[in-house]
């Protein structure tokens, strides 16, 4: 039995959706052509990465059970116009192609100019049934690249909102699907539009990497990025366990004072000194709130780090400490 199809028939037995025509993509498509790292991960369940930018950013294809549920969920049909934002290497694409077929087209929006160019150099030793092509972002409304008759759209790393390009180009009955919330915990979301309202399906909580690979870029102590994640992490404890009016008023207070911030900090690394450190305008700002921040402080940690869930893996109870920027469904 080949490795796909074990790795197929344990995620069935999981109980992930898989159908004839997503288990006829996943064994049609060779994983070796999108990343040259190796797949061990990814036939145990986990996600594989397939490259890691200038800037240190590593970009991964998801684990098998996220790109099945996907695939379950986008409700793929023959012939249908589909966008893909974000590459994921040129993977999800491929398996797009082998569903919509000759007569179908995906269209790749990448914004990342490294995963672009890497993307593309992978998609040409691709065949494709129809039409795969990867464009930026701004060129995507250019006249004859893509009509106004868009049937599915996958997003693939974690937004707040539909991007503005995106509502006018899904017609009527068409939908987006995609990981909606902040850089630690977003739901996975089904988004069709009717009547020119977006109805949504909540699918469940879900974590992706941010959408825009700039943000895996910055640093931890990068202002803007650290408010980002103690919004999110404290909305996320906030449904778990009520939080004193005071203690909400002053994790407000942090985060605005972080965003009050300019962004061309200085940088710290092994050469800084203890008194580089010290003097960080963000170490500088978390220091002087300790005394009430302290005793949070553990909790907030903790939420930056989330157990990866592998239902297919050959491992019994297997899982992968990832942080908050893989995908996963709790």
């Amino acid at each position: 039995m080949s490795e796909m199809k074990d790795l197929l028939e344990r995620l069935e037995f999981a109980g992930i959706p898989l159908n004839n025509e997503i288990s006829h993509a996943m064994e049609a498509v060779d994983q070796k052509d999108f990343t040259d790292f190796d797949l061990e991960t990814f036939w145990n369940d986990g996600p594989v990465p397939f490259l890691q930018t200038d800037l240190g950013a590593t970009r991964t294809i998801s684990a098998p059970h996220m790109i099945v549920t996907l695939l379950h969920h986008l409700e793929v049909k023959l012939g249908q116009k589909i966008i893909l934002v974000g590459s994921k290497a040129g993977y999800l694409a491929a398996l797009l192609d082998k569903i919509v077929g000759r007569d179908g087209s995906v269209t790749i929006v990448e914004p990342h100019s490294e995963v672009r160019e890497f993307t593309e150099s992978r998609l040409e030793y691709y065949s494709p049934s129809g039409m795969i092509r990867i464009v930026e972002p701004r060129f995507i409304e250019d006249e004859g690249l893509c009509s106004k008759s868009v049937d599915r759209v996958l997003i693939t790393g974690s937004v707040r909102s539909i991007p503005d390009w995106i509502g006018s180009l899904v017609h009527e009955g068409g939908f987006v699907l995609g990981p909606f919330g902040g850089p630690v915990h977003q739901r996975l979301v089904k988004k069709e539009k009717q009547s020119g309202e977006w109805l949504e399906t909540d699918l469940g909580g879900v974590v992706f990497g941010p959408m825009d690979v700039a943000e895996s870029e910055k640093g931890p102590l990068d202002p803007e990025s650290l408010a980002n994640h103690i919004e999110d992490v404290h909305g996320l404890i906030n449904r778990l366990v009520e939080v004193d009016e005071e203690t909400g008023r002053r994790v407000a207070e942090l985060i605005n004072s972080l965003r009050d911030l300019p962004p061309d900090l200085p940088t710290l690394n092994e050469d800084s000194t203890e008194d580089d450190i010290l003097e960080h305008p963000v170490v500088d700002l978390l220091l002087s709130e300790m005394e009430w921040l302290g005793p949070l402080w553990p909790f907030l940690t903790d939420y930056l780090s989330l157990d990866l869930e592998s239902p297919g893996s050959t491992e019994e109870g297997a899982s992968y400490l990832f942080g908050g920027h893989e995908d996963l469904v709790p």
